[in-house]
């Protein structure tokens, strides 16, 4: 069973940056599609960015580009996403995603393989 562990959340003040990381093991990391999401308090999971197995293709939703970058290191299981200029709107629990079908990760959401538990952001004004 995949199992995947974020990591890097925290408490920073608007305009600072973080860098999340998810960590895949016990799959064949470079088999999948990747994403992040995120859930405030009171409203819905929605999509944050999602990287294809090469890391050649990403996509980023609207409220987060030119502040935000996905990538991933397959050598370490791992992807990562840059956060800057960071916004309180952004405060969330972040989680990472994978499924070996990357249209699934930008568009089905209900059809995603596995998840993570969750990272908290917070983001102070």
């Amino acid at each position: 069973q995949v199992q995947l562990v974020e990591s890097g959340g925290g408490l920073v003040q608007a305009g600072g940056s973080l860098r999340l990381s998810c960590a895949m093991s016990r799959g064949t990391f470079s088999s999948y599609a990747m994403a992040w999401f995120r859930q405030a308090p009171g409203k819905e999971r929605e999509f944050v960015a999602a990287i294809d197995w090469s890391g050649g293709s990403t996509a980023h939703a609207d409220s987060v580009k030119g502040r935000f970058a996905i990538s991933r290191d397959n050598a370490k299981n791992t992807m990562l996403m840059q956060m800057n200029s960071l916004k309180p709107e952004d405060t969330a629990v972040y989680y990472c995603a994978a499924d070996p079908n990357y249209r699934i990760v930008r568009t089905v959401f209900g059809r995603i393989t596995y998840w993570g538990q969750g990272t908290q952001v917070t983001v102070s004004s």
